[in-house]
């Protein structure tokens, strides 16, 4: 708390608005509390609780005297405390000394000397009381002391007293500002506002955007192949509208008199790719210390400053659902999300989502190869983990009838559970193996539900048929195998096989780095299977819409979608594609020439900062060491207290 004045004085100094930092101290926060009726501004009928101080409270050196708590003061220092001046000269008798002060009003400090003999300063004490004066010392090499009282003389003092001797002595101090002056240039100095090495950008960090670059517009793409994933199919030579953060318009010769235009000659123009199943964005991603962790949100460890959200961008990727990791066979509620970058976590969520959740099988969940410390939770084996969730769709059960009748007491673990039997909450299930992705299935007819989708799925080919009638879905990694046991019998032909049998299938990442490549990953159901294009490109956008229950509203370019548009420069699927443009909601989030300015505006910004520092450093400012960790790249298995991961 000691630090926090000079950290509001140091947020004044780099700019900020006076009155925006009084108002984070008082309005603000006394509405988000819902008493600003009672405090927050001095107004009558409100609640007498303000504090006193002898100036500008976010002033260097602002002394706080009082505290009023509902009418009641609490003294911090007396009100009538008497501000000395820096220094003084004393004329005592015949003598002509020097007085110095140092020190905050209240607690100031004096020293004094003989102005025409020894340099040495000696304490003097002194009180004020009334408005007067009484102060005492004892100059070097005299016996006694000098013992005085004085009163207010413009802005000295004076008075009368006694010296060493014994004898009665007159005294005046008149005021020098020599000291004081510098004090004031000083002030002045402190107080000016410093001057930015670096921009102000949302986020504040090196690829954040700068505010007039997150303004959504009218933008007409003309001239461009338009893959519409709808009947339409791919169009040649045609334009897309933009009006209002939706698609107003897709086809030939379109015009809107107030759209940016968009030269789209040479260029592809599909809808946003969507990652079924991502980890980005996230501080944390596991709560494994129970085999159900279905009461925790995802939502509320979102991270909006993630640099990952811009590079998946660059790759074309607009939406992203952020799952719980699988270390237990119940995880957490998962966040979908809108790459909106430059928003806080909150604005980052896709607004009307249905509820997922994260569910488990294989190795992670029966924690296999974690090491002798983790033998001790249930369940150690795959019979076991189907125990688990027998019992706690069971329980779910009575739970409902429990709450239903009005003699049950509230769970969020359950309660999230049975969202799933009442079709409120759906399973995106991390899966390997042919016989426990039967298991789950089995278990969810048992209990009359559905397995929305079975995520990375590598051996969905062997049971493609029965995924089809279940209704699942299967969303796969396009061509990761042999990383641990229970994938070596991964196929690079699983999507097309689940494709062919009728199974809602799509590519999802599971990394932040092959995110930024999820439309060459498509490209490989073409490669291993001969999937047709269109399909293909749908196995990254329309079908995970599908899957995530949000083809209404994103994965295709259809007139009243939302405008989450990526301009490729060549063909989509090609290795070498580039996403030139990505919007979100109509808002240009990534655009490759403004990058590029970016980035040396970046160079420029760090070598100033750079420079900034070792001026600091030479001037006496104190060096520190980096404080935080750098940012880990989180996946599935991700542990919080394990510096190292297991394999997927």
């Amino acid at each position: 708390m000691g630090d926090f004045p000079e950290a509001l004085r140091k947020t004044i100094k780099y700019g900020a608005d006076r009155s925006a930092v009084l108002a984070a101290l008082t309005t603000t926060p006394a509405r988000l509390l819902g008493i600003d009726d009672l405090v927050g501004t001095l107004a009558d009928g409100k609640l007498a609780s303000f504090f006193v101080t002898d100036k500008d409270y976010f002033t260097e050196k602002a002394t706080v005297y009082q505290h009023w708590v509902q009418g009641l003061p609490y003294a911090s220092k007396p009100l009538d405390v008497v501000e000395l001046a820096d220094g003084y000269n004393v004329r005592i008798g015949q003598g002509s000394f020097t007085m110095k002060i140092s020190g905050d009003p209240g607690s100031q400090k004096m020293k004094v000397r003989d102005a025409n003999g020894d340099t040495t300063f000696v304490d003097a004490k002194y009180s004020t009381t009334d408005g007067l004066l009484s102060l005492s010392f004892q100059p070097k090499g005299e016996p006694g002391f000098y013992r005085l009282n004085g009163y207010p003389d413009e802005d000295g003092w004076v008075g009368y007293g006694r010296n060493p001797e014994g004898r009665e002595v007159e005294f005046t101090a008149s005021p020098f500002d020599d000291d004081a002056a510098d004090d004031d240039t000083k002030d002045e100095e402190d107080d000016k506002p410093v001057e930015y090495a670096g921009r102000l950008t949302y986020p504040n960090i090196g690829l954040g955007l700068e505010p007039r670059m997150q303004q959504a517009g009218a933008y007409l793409i003309t001239g461009a192949t338009v893959w519409t994933n709808e009947a339409e199919g791919i169009l040649e030579n045609a334009d897309l509208l933009i009006v209002d953060g939706k698609i107003a318009g897709v086809g030939p010769n379109l015009s809107n008199d107030g759209a940016t235009v968009i030269d789209g000659s040479g260029m592809h123009v599909t809808s946003g790719v969507i990652d079924e199943h991502s980890h980005i964005a996230l501080t944390s991603v596991n709560e494994g210390s129970q085999v159900s962790s279905a009461e925790v949100r995802m939502e509320d460890v979102v991270d909006a400053n993630d640099e990952n959200i811009y590079r998946q961008l660059a790759g074309g990727v607009t939406v992203s659902q952020l799952l719980h990791g699988s270390a237990n066979p119940i995880g957490g509620q998962s966040a979908i999300i809108k790459l909106r970058w430059g928003q806080t976590a909150d604005k980052m969520l896709f607004e009307g989502a249905d509820g997922f959740i994260k569910f488990a099988l294989g190795e992670n969940v029966k924690q296999s190869n974690w090491g002798d410390l983790y033998r001790i939770r249930y369940p150690q084996t795959r019979m076991g983990v189907e125990q688990i969730f027998e019992s706690y769709f069971s329980r779910a059960e009575e739970y409902g009838r429990a709450m239903q009748s009005g003699n049950g007491r509230r769970d969020l673990d359950l309660e999230a559970v049975l969202e799933i039997l009442n079709e409120e909450r759906f399973i995106s299930c991390h899966s390997y193996q042919q016989g426990e992705i039967n298991m789950l299935m089995q278990v969810a007819e048992r209990h009359d539900f559905r397995v929305n989708t079975f995520t990375h799925i590598l051996e969905g080919y062997k049971v493609a048929d029965k995924m089809a009638e279940h209704g699942a879905a299967g969303s796969t990694f396009s061509d990761w195998w042999a990383y641990k046991y229970e994938v070596n019998e991964a196929i690079p032909y699983n999507g097309a096989i689940m494709h062919e049998n009728g199974v809602l299938t799509a590519f999802n990442s599971d990394d932040a780095e092959m995110a930024r490549r999820l439309n060459q990953e498509a490209a490989k159901a073409v490669l291993f299977g001969g999937v047709s294009e269109e399909d293909a490109w749908k196995f990254v956008t329309l079908n995970p819409a599908k899957m995530l229950h949000l083809d209404d509203r994103v994965g295709s370019l259809k007139v009243g979608k939302d405008a989450d548009v990526v301009v490729w420069n060549d063909h989509p699927m090609s290795i070498y594609a580039r996403a030139e443009r990505t919007f979100v909601d109509g808002v240009e989030l990534f655009n490759r020439e403004r990058d590029a300015e970016m980035q040396e505006a970046m160079r420029d910004e760090r070598n100033a900062l750079i420079q900034k520092s070792l001026d600091a450093k030479e001037a006496g400012a104190p060096t520190q060491k980096p404080k935080g960790k750098q940012r880990r790249l989180l996946h599935c298995n991700s542990l919080d207290h394990a510096e190292t991961a297991h394999a997927h």
